[in-house]
């Protein structure tokens, strides 16, 4: 171990002295974990992100910064050992994800090429690195924590431990929802789809598929990136989406298809074994006034089967809800702060506002009349709602909320499981940090442990 420490010391000792020995100080090692190297640019470069997604300068966040990248290297040191990887295809698609939402807060690639003073391939090729270790990190902090689970006998003990800090819960309830959207009629989505075939002979004329994708595709999550949505597996898109993207060759384009989003053309750029790059364009069907109207008597028909009880509410949701989240759920709402758990108790300050408009004044057993309503992808729609419980504001106790407690339980004992494996890693990890950061509160529990050896 002696000897792991020495080499490590000895490595850092060098790449500072020739650090400074240069006549040009192109960058700096700001932090050394084992065989690691952590460099000033790096962290720099983190910052940037941090200022370029609208934060405040604030140089203290340097330290939280470090005190990540320190954690990202422990982890990856040991993933090495335990050969966990992430294949490239995972870090191309979060690097290109990374992009496409950055893209979108610049308002286009251009813009951010300007703020960022390079170009998109460079910037892409320089956070690759960090973003194939931060995912690295989190698939092995996954492998420590996958077999911890709590008993019914350490929660209760939990619970005790908490003596006067026993949270207070807000009122909570249990909401159903019917979301109903609108169906074109086929010739309604006529004009859509002959849009789009217009495009797609502009591409077989000749003209450029990304620049028309920019211009006009109605995908916001990749339009700015002309289109381009990275490697996808066969179950990351919709299935008719799928289809086409593993049945051609690169470079060839699909014809017209349709998809729950809209019509689409999409042209494979490359394929990587399981793996498609393509890129698409898509035109999303306007909602018509006639196609309201129809919906508008469908809601009605689903409200008056409910309230005379030829249906069911569950049932209902299950037949003709378009919330593939919730329909087969009983149409039952999920907590979206603990879906892990599959909680339908939400608290009503968490709600909608929209929704808990409707619900405040319903009793319990209340469906709402169908309200046109407009989703978060601006589409209309109608929608009925159930107000199935109501639990008041109460003190958390074991018989009514030993769901939340149990999660809480298991939360602290995986964090208390993760601090022990990290005091034990940095104990026997040869750890420096630049005097630059002897400031940071946050890093000097890295430096107790190394300093006492």
């Amino acid at each position: 171990m002696k000897k792991v420490f020495l080499v490590a010391a000895l490595i850092c000792l060098f790449l500072n002295s020739f650090a400074q020995s240069a006549k040009h100080n192109i960058d700096k090692v700001a932090a050394v974990v084992g065989n690691n190297i952590i460099l000033l640019s790096d962290l720099n470069q983190q910052y940037t992100q941090y200022l370029y997604q609208g934060n405040q300068q604030n140089v203290d966040i340097k330290c939280k910064i470090l005190q990540n990248t320190l954690t990202q290297k422990l982890l990856k040191q040991q993933a090495e050992i335990d050969s966990v990887m992430v294949d490239d295809s995972q870090v191309d698609d979060e690097v290109n994800k990374r992009m496409r939402y950055s893209m979108q807060r610049a308002g286009g690639q251009e813009r951010l090429e300007q703020f960022l003073n390079k170009s998109l391939l460079q910037y892409k090729d320089e956070i690759r690195p960090s973003v194939k270790d931060e995912l690295i990190a989190q698939k092995m902090q996954a492998k420590i924590t996958e077999n911890i689970n709590v008993t019914p006998m350490e929660v209760e003990k939990y619970f005790k431990t908490l003596g006067d800090s026993i949270p207070q819960f807000n009122t909570e309830v249990e909401v159903g929802e019917i979301i109903l959207g609108p169906q074109l009629s086929k010739a309604e989505k006529q004009r859509f789809r002959d849009k789009i075939e217009a495009l797609r002979m502009r591409v077989k004329g000749g003209d450029d598929f990304g620049v028309l994708a920019k211009t006009y595709s109605e995908d916001p999550g990749s339009s700015a990136d002309g289109g381009d949505l990275g490697f996808f597996d066969r179950s990351t898109m919709a299935k008719e989406f799928t289809a086409w993207a593993f049945k051609l060759k690169a470079g060839e384009m699909s014809p017209v298809f349709e998809t729950e989003f809209g019509f689409h053309i999409l042209q494979v750029i490359e394929r990587r074994g399981e793996q498609v790059h393509a890129r698409h364009i898509l035109i999303k069907p306007a909602t018509t006034a006639e196609s309201l109207s129809r919906l508008k008597l469908h809601a009605d028909s689903i409200y008056n089967n409910i309230t005379t009880k030829k249906l069911s509410f569950a049932a209902a949701a299950n037949l003709f809800s378009d919330n593939k989240e919730s329909k087969f759920n009983g149409g039952m709402m999920l907590n979206a702060e603990n879906v892990q758990a599959r909680s339908t108790f939400i608290p009503t300050d968490k709600l909608d506002p929209s929704i808990f408009l409707v619900i405040d004044s319903m009793k319990i057993g209340g469906i709402s009349k169908p309200d046109l309503y407009t989703a978060a992808d601006g589409k209309q729609g109608y929608r009925i709602l159930y107000l199935k419980s109501k639990i008041p504001p109460h003190k958390a106790n074991l018989g009514q909320d030993f769901p939340k407690i149990r999660d809480a339980a298991q939360s602290d004992k995986i964090n208390r499981t993760l601090s022990e494996w990290f005091e034990k890693r940095r104990e026997s990890t040869y750890i420096k940090i630049d005097d630059e950061f002897n400031t940071c509160d946050e890093l000097k529990i890295w430096t107790k442990t190394t300093a006492a050896k």
